[in-house]
């Protein structure tokens, strides 16, 4: 990580280990701004865009374990609005219209399986349709899901895993139509607070806005530069008109790693003693659950069994669970991992990972939109990081096992 963020690499760079529930290695690389003269702190503030669909999912997943949400259940039965769905077919300039097979339903938006379009073969016709619509320009969460209800979905629901940001989105309508609250107070509430998240939001409060990394891109030139667009121009503000449960939230090393390790200790936070490096305090015993461990054994399963294979769409080794991609096949993975893995990353080179078999979490947060084909952009870094650091576990759990 020294070497990735040297002059020419990276600007900088946080990484935060955990291994049997305490911080093993948390870490500040470089800086936090392209100029290089602010350096990184390990309480910098990053956007981490889709690492945002797994706290999506555990929000709607907090109201099937109440009962008030069906995961079987037509998503019309919570949204009318997304009834009667037709799936459009042909090209962009003479598409063809037919009623779809089966109702989305709650499932199939958190498995990305609801049929939106999602840029792949034959997507064009309602990716064309959807473009019309413009979901993204709405103020808000029912704005958003409004328009998408003109649009006609690409495949019929429950046929083929696309990932799209549109079903994350949809599910953050859905928990603000079940529990009566604005999805980022919902968030705050049953989510953020419990989990002591207190620098996770939609939006960064101006006393804390120094503390964000500075979003970079590889310009033409093959030299990195600052990204142009609005979050850039003014770090803090909210990514989104709405409260993007796709990718809208910013957060830290710190809070992600609490949110992760819930997941990993079942719905709790097993010892927050472990956390003691982040917040300066020692704080003894479980912390308040979150979700139940039933309820996060399903989070963390691969849930594609619909699909032959049971695989998305970007790795023949990975199904994908609810809100986060699973191992299921090691050897067919473009990386080595383990069975059950589990995670997800961010679109501006944010990442992380649970190993429930190593009993161990890996973020690797940094704040750079990467340019594929572009000359001079720089390495990812994930798959050697994850090499590192599970090679690194796997070391300690050794040591351990050999000592009396």
């Amino acid at each position: 990580m020294r070497d990735a963020t040297q002059p020419g690499g990276y600007p900088g760079a946080v990484t935060l280990i955990l291994r049997e529930g305490r911080i093993v290695d948390f870490q500040a690389y470089g800086h936090r701004d392209l100029a290089r003269r602010a350096p990184m702190r390990r309480d910098t503030v990053f956007r981490i865009y889709s690492m945002s669909k797994t706290i999506a999912s555990a929000a709607v997943m907090q109201l099937v374990e109440r009962g008030s949400i069906d995961v079987d259940a037509p998503v019309q039965r919570y949204l009318p609005e997304l009834a009667d769905r037709q799936v459009a077919g042909g090209d962009a300039q003479a598409p063809t219209l037919r009623p779809a097979r089966r109702a989305i339903t709650v499932r199939h938006l958190l498995t990305h399986t609801a049929g939106f379009a999602a840029g792949l073969p034959g997507d064009d016709a309602a990716a064309a349709l959807t473009r019309r619509q413009d979901p993204h320009a709405a103020q808000d969460l029912a704005g958003f899901v409004a328009r998408l209800a003109q649009a006609p979905l690409a495949a019929d629901p429950g046929t083929r895993f696309g990932y799209d940001g549109a079903a994350t989105e949809t599910l953050a309508r859905l928990v603000e139509a079940v529990s009566g609250q604005p999805f980022d107070a919902y968030l705050r509430e049953r989510v953020f607070a419990p989990l002591r998240m207190r620098d996770t939001g939609f939006a960064v409060p101006a006393s804390a806005r120094g503390r964000i990394a500075e979003l970079t891109t590889t310009g033409d030139d093959g030299r990195l530069r600052l990204d142009d667009g609005p979050s850039q121009r003014e770090p803090g503000a909210p990514l989104n008109a709405y409260a993007s449960g796709a990718g809208g939230l910013y957060s830290t090393a710190c809070d992600y790693a609490r949110f992760a390790q819930m997941l990993l200790d079942g719905g709790r936070i097993a010892d927050e003693s472990g956390f003691a490096e982040c917040d300066g305090q020692r704080r003894e015993g479980p912390g308040p659950r979150v979700l139940r461990a039933d309820t996060v054994a399903a989070m963390l399963r691969n849930q594609l069994t619909m699909l032959d294979p049971p695989v998305h769409q970007f790795d023949p080794g990975e199904g994908f669970g609810f809100g986060g991609a699973v191992v299921i096949d090691p050897a067919k993975r473009s990386a080595p991992a383990s069975p059950g893995q589990f995670g997800w990353p961010g679109a501006a080179s944010t990442t992380y990972a649970i190993d429930p078999q190593r009993k161990t979490v890996a973020l690797a947060l940094l704040q750079h939109l990467p340019r594929t084909g572009v000359a001079g952009d720089p390495p990812r870094l994930s798959q050697q990081f994850y090499r590192l650091a599970f090679a690194a576990a796997d070391a300690a759990g050794a040591a351990a096992q050999r000592s009396p």
